[in-house]
């Protein structure tokens, strides 16, 4: 069964179910993720290509927090029937995972197919299948091919053409298999972290780059969208995007500041929602007019910003079947002080300040605190701003210090999942799926392996990179399998493969 239809039979039980507690309806699939770069490790096997994360993290291991790589990560490459079976004992519907770019076409050109890296996702797939297990894919997930990025990467806009090149190998490959894709996630991430900041490949092009990177990306999107639609609508699968939204709320009731937080959701959300979301399409109307209006002043002949064509603003438009959403924690947002540097900045665009209030729960990540209430107005946001789209929750969790008994994680999940229960319930937002991030640790970008999502510990010390059960596994596994939360979870006498 697709993961679409699914979310159409959760609609109907929504509108003629009673929930008497916490409870889901009981077609409300909950699943859990991870992504290529941050398991699968055997960077260099089997015909695999070098991505950018590699190169990145090899050239400057001093610029990750704890120096260390993912050459080996959790060796999912090697490993992934072990996950797969942890994914079972939990009882979730479905398991999303990415598909690394670089190891299906090592050069990111289409003229030379890895083999072993086709066999190695059919193998994945596969054992899933077997498994019930629904596979969800996201195709990019961060790992550009080093060649690619050798011709300019996600600023060279020919790259849409190759990005479509490659998503038609996988809808070749793997469409009879798999009916719920994802094309990008968190393109926001990637092109002002990476292009615009430190992650990779390193650019350090804020307010420059990084606007080349987006713009490109969003083609690049809305191409293999209408590609889809042409030459493989016989498979009846769902294509859609992933993007996040930290909730961005005023930092008082001042004017000033509510005008502030609009602004900062438009352009860290907006930026990529808005194109292909809303009715007239294009980058939203404050983020056009705020970055012209500095170009201008910089000097520069022409926006920063580039601009689309008439027909590119139809291609990206309506281009997705569901939204996928990531979501975390929130972030307070005032006015800012209307300097423009003469640099090129998103923040100096933005033209805000983004802070946290120090009282809320702190997690063992810098940028991120507990602040569950935040969800259900992200939620509520996007429905009112895009006529309550189809979404479901690609990513929500909370990094904590290693061990088993994560009392702290679960009350996390608890908090969380009952946000989004408030806005399903009682908001009405279009919520039709759950993911928690991640299956199990693994390697946290720029911050190694210092933070731990997994609701299975990796052994980092061990041989075999041993997965045990936390606590949070045994919660999350009982949600997952009742559709409800617990009133009065049991946290000392609990047995996950049960």
């Amino acid at each position: 069964m697709s993961m679409l239809l699914i979310f159409i039979l959760c609609a109907f039980i929504r509108a003629h179910e009673a929930t008497p507690k916490q409870c889901f309806s009981n077609l409300f699939p909950f699943g859990v993720a991870s992504a290529a770069f941050q398991t699968e490790g055997a960077w260099n096997v089997s015909g695999k290509g070098e991505s950018i994360w590699d190169r990145y993290t090899h050239e400057h291991p001093e610029l990750v927090f704890d120096h260390n790589n993912a050459d080996v990560a959790t060796d999912s490459y090697h490993k992934y029937e072990d996950d797969v079976k942890i994914a079972k004992q939990l009882g979730v519907t479905f398991y999303r995972f990415s598909i690394s770019w670089p190891r299906i076409l090592p050069t990111g050109l289409r003229n030379k197919i890895n083999e072993d890296g086709l066999k190695y996702y059919h193998n994945v797939i596969d054992a899933l299948l077997r498994e019930n297990i629904v596979p969800v894919v996201t195709m990019y997930h961060w790992d550009l091919p080093q060649s690619l990025q050798d011709l300019g990467g996600w600023t060279n806009p020919t790259i849409a053409e190759y990005y479509v090149d490659y998503a038609r190998v996988l809808f070749e490959n793997y469409g009879h298999k798999v009916n719920t894709w994802l094309t990008f996630n968190e393109p926001l991430s990637f092109c002002h972290d990476g292009y615009g900041g430190y992650d990779a490949p390193g650019s350090r092009s804020s307010g420059f780059e990084d606007y080349l990177c987006g713009h490109n990306v969003l083609r690049a999107h809305g191409m293999t969208f209408r590609m889809f639609q042409r030459e493989f609508s016989h498979l009846k699968a769902s294509v859609g995007i992933t993007l996040d939204l930290s909730w961005l709320e005023p930092a008082t009731t001042s004017a000033d500041d509510q005008e502030a937080a609009e602004t900062a959701r438009q352009f860290r959300f907006g930026w990529f929602s808005h194109p292909i979301l809303s009715k007239e399409g294009d980058y939203p109307r404050v983020m056009r007019e705020s970055i012209d209006r500095n170009s201008k002043r910089q000097g520069f002949f022409r926006s920063r910003l580039p601009s689309f064509t008439p027909e590119e603003v139809d291609m990206i438009k309506n281009s997705y079947h569901f939204l996928g959403l990531n979501h975390y924690t929130t972030y307070l947002v005032s006015k800012g002080s209307g300097k423009i540097s003469t640099k090129p900045s998103f923040d100096d665009d933005m033209g805000v300040k983004i802070s946290q209030n120090p009282s809320w729960p702190k997690t063992n990540s810098t940028w991120l605190r507990v602040v569950p209430w935040g969800f259900r107005k992200t939620l509520n946001w996007v429905k009112n701003s895009f006529n309550n789209p189809l979404l479901i929750i690609t990513e929500n969790g909370v990094p904590f210090e290693a061990g088993l008994q994560d009392v702290k994680r679960v009350n996390y999940i608890e908090a969380y999942l009952r946000s989004l229960h408030d806005a399903i319930y009682k908001d009405g937002c279009n919520v039709f799926g759950y993911t928690y991030w991640s299956l199990m640790d693994n390697y946290e970008w720029m911050r190694g392996y210092s933070e731990r999502f997994g609701l299975f510990e990796v052994d980092y010390k061990s041989s075999n990179l041993t997965r045990s059960a936390r606590l949070s596994a045994a919660f999350y596994s009982t949600v997952a399998r009742t559709k409800c939360i617990p009133d009065n979870f049991n946290y000392y006498n609990y047995d996950v493969t049960k």
